[in-house]
């Protein structure tokens, strides 16, 4: 025992009056394992749990990235503490130089908040189909500071958390597994407006990506300058790829107005020309 305790005691490191024994270092260790430990536990539990409970991916960790944030900021407090130095006093004493960082550290802590926010509230959760700024992303994890999503041409986003709380977000998975998308067509004046329906709903029935048929509904929207205007509605639940299943159906409605001889007209201007104008011009021109 009194081998273990000099061994323990034993100076690893000096600075002045501060030193540094092999005590010190055994317990910020333990401290470390204790804590990895914690939240192994708490992981293993929580995934139990959702598996009795039926909690989704989103909610579970959410919950997780939250209890271990908070053991985390425990744990450095103890480890601070068997190191030596007085957490109360440390802040007790930086307060001024914390004012000065917070300053020049607003937008990074503004992020930190929208992450706490954001792993509280739930709102936005993993594997949800967002559009911000007009890019589809999937959210793959929330961190403290950054959220992280992968865009439709598979490419790693790194989000900072303001951005999705203080700016408008849409949300394609929040309530339904299940969208709805419209495409826009326009056809010849002259063109059978009833079988433009039908091919537009066919085209949109053909596609294996249409969730709900019954609910396919193609329509006459408006008389546009140059064409009769029409929209093709269905739901589909590849949210996150709703752009190539969109190309798939616009080249099945091509190739059904092909062999049915309905065109999509280019865009038509009448032009009117004044006869005393066109007087003028040829007086100039002789």
């Amino acid at each position: 025992m009194e081998a273990l305790r000099k061994f323990l005691e034993f100076e690893v490191l000096r600075v002045g009056d501060y030193k540094v024994q092999v005590y010190t270092l055994v317990t910020v260790f333990l401290i470390l394992l204790i804590t990895n430990l914690t939240l192994w536990l708490i992981k293993k539990a929580l995934f139990r749990r959702r598996k009795l409970h039926k909690l989704n991916k989103g909610s579970a960790y959410a919950l997780f990235q939250i209890i271990s944030y908070v053991i985390w900021v425990i744990a450095i407090g103890f480890i601070l503490e068997a190191i030596g130095i007085k957490v109360t006093v440390l802040i007790a004493g930086s307060a001024a130089l914390l004012v000065g960082v917070g300053l020049g550290l607003q937008q990074t802590f503004n992020d930190v908040i929208s992450g706490i926010i954001l792993l509280s509230e739930q709102s936005i959760k993993i594997d949800d189909v967002l559009e911000i700024d007009g890019n589809i992303v999937r959210i793959q994890s929330i961190g403290l500071r950054t959220s992280k999503g992968l865009n439709t041409d598979d490419i790693s986003i790194i989000i900072p958390n303001s951005l999705i709380t203080t700016n408008k977000v849409i949300n394609w998975s929040h309530q339904t597994k299940k969208t709805r998308f419209r495409i826009d067509v326009g056809v010849a004046y002259g063109s059978d407006v009833d079988l433009v329906i039908k091919i537009l709903e066919e085209s949109a029935f053909e596609h294996p990506d249409n969730s709900d048929r019954e609910l396919t509904e193609a329509r006459l929207v408006n008389f546009g300058n140059s064409s009769l205007d029409f929209q093709v509605l269905f739901f589909s639940k590849n949210i996150f790829r709703i752009n190539k299943v969109k190309s798939d159906i616009r080249r099945i409605i091509n190739q059904k107005f092909i062999q049915h001889n309905i065109v999509i007209p280019f865009p038509q201007m009448d032009l009117h020309l004044k006869s005393n104008y066109t007087e003028s011009c040829r007086k100039d021109a002789h």
